[in-house]
């Protein structure tokens, strides 16, 4: 009787050193991310524990939106976790143009050129506010201690409402001179988005991908997630 409960003791010491605990990534995002999400929690299966920002009913996907609602949010998706890395995007909303002023801003249902001679047509954040919004956020996120990755924003192809192909370059590339500025790593997520094989899975007139396309998008997050981790 000892000698059986001395083996299910040590079996059960032996178990629980073998237990090894997944370090936990934060995905913080918009749509895109939402779309990637499920494809990188699958392949860092057994390497990490992936998470993002759930609505209230914990069944759907938060759309973490643009960046002054980070700013606003952040603390609700920080919670108590210990978070080891936490990648995150804002631009997408933030470069789209609204007919009206926030919080019941619409995106405007015009295209390309026609967006510019819409007179009530604004983008929803200047490139100077959009990024005092991200060193906000940054600067909260820093807190955690964890190691932090921004992600550039993927295209904007020729004919999506409400917004004009190029724009994500120019707010980009500010936001990549910040994080330039604040240390903070850069995951160019923008030009792998580029490349033909994921290009071609992008809707036609949408910014948007196909399941494939999120699939090979959720390629790009974890070349640089596994790189984070094993360094």
């Amino acid at each position: 009787m000892l000698r059986a409960l001395l083996i299910m003791l040590l079996g059960s010491s032996l178990l629980h050193s073998q237990e090894k605990e997944f370090p936990n990534i934060l995905l913080l995002g918009d749509s895109i991310s939402i779309g990637y999400t499920p494809f990188v929690q699958q392949m860092l299966n057994g390497e990490a524990k992936v998470v993002r920002p759930m609505q209230k009913d914990g069944k759907r996907p938060e759309n973490c939106a643009y960046a002054a609602n980070g700013v606003t949010r952040i603390e609700a998706w920080l919670g108590d976790t210990k978070w080891d890395v936490i990648h995150f995007n804002f631009g997408l909303h933030d470069l789209k143009y609204i007919g009206q002023p926030l919080p019941n801003a619409k995106i405007v249902l015009q295209k390309g050129d026609a967006i510019k001679k819409n007179p009530e047509a604004r983008q929803l954040s200047s490139i100077r506010d959009y990024l005092a919004n991200l060193e906000k956020i940054v600067t909260r996120l820093k807190k955690t201690k964890a190691t932090l990755i921004f992600c550039t924003t993927t295209p904007i192809p020729e004919g999506s409402r409400g917004r004009i192909p190029g724009d994500e370059q120019k707010f980009n590339a500010a936001a990549i001179k910040l994080m330039e500025k604040l240390n903070v790593a850069v995951n160019d997520l923008h030009g792998h988005a580029s490349l033909d094989k994921v290009a071609k899975h992008q809707r036609k007139a949408d910014v948007h991908y196909t399941k494939e396309g999120s699939n090979l998008l959720a390629e790009g997050v974890v070349r640089t997630l596994r790189a984070c981790l094993e360094n």
